[in-house]
């Protein structure tokens, strides 16, 4: 069977969607202990903007209460690591499932993925929201 990969793709002018795994070990001050997930997805990511794809990027952060999230589950210690490790802006966008402004050659994070409601239970409309954002989802 052959997988496809983001590098056989052609990206160009194309809005790509990463679901990543940055559920990383923090300190009570959420500072990042262990950033192993996080430099994983630096060549998927580079290879998406290098190739002048719009990538937005979202993950998961613990287990919180849908439609509610707290400081400690943001994301946004993990936007700043990212952006240090691709040495350019990664905003972190709130409110993303109505769209993401993003320009090809560009990256946002997009807030913990688990508060949005419907996410624990698969629900088919914010499926189809997610959807509607890309034009690939990796």
């Amino acid at each position: 069977m052959h997988v496809l990969k983001l590098t056989d793709l052609d990206l160009a002018g194309k809005r790509v969607f990463i679901r990543a795994d940055f559920n990383v070990p923090q300190n009570a001050d959420g500072s990042i202990v262990d950033d192993t997930r996080i430099r994983a997805t630096v060549p998927g990511i580079r290879a998406a903007m290098n190739a002048g794809a719009a990538v937005m990027v979202t993950s998961h952060l613990g287990r919180p209460s849908e439609g509610a999230c707290r400081p400690e589950d943001s994301l946004a210690p993990m936007a700043r690591r990212l952006a240090e490790l691709l040495a350019c802006p990664v905003p972190l966008r709130t409110g993303w499932t109505e769209g993401v402004e993003v320009a090809p050659g560009e990256v946002v994070l997009l807030e913990n993925c688990r508060c949005n409601k419907g996410e624990k239970k698969n629900d088919d409309a914010l499926a189809r929201k997610l959807a509607a954002l890309c034009d690939i989802y990796a």
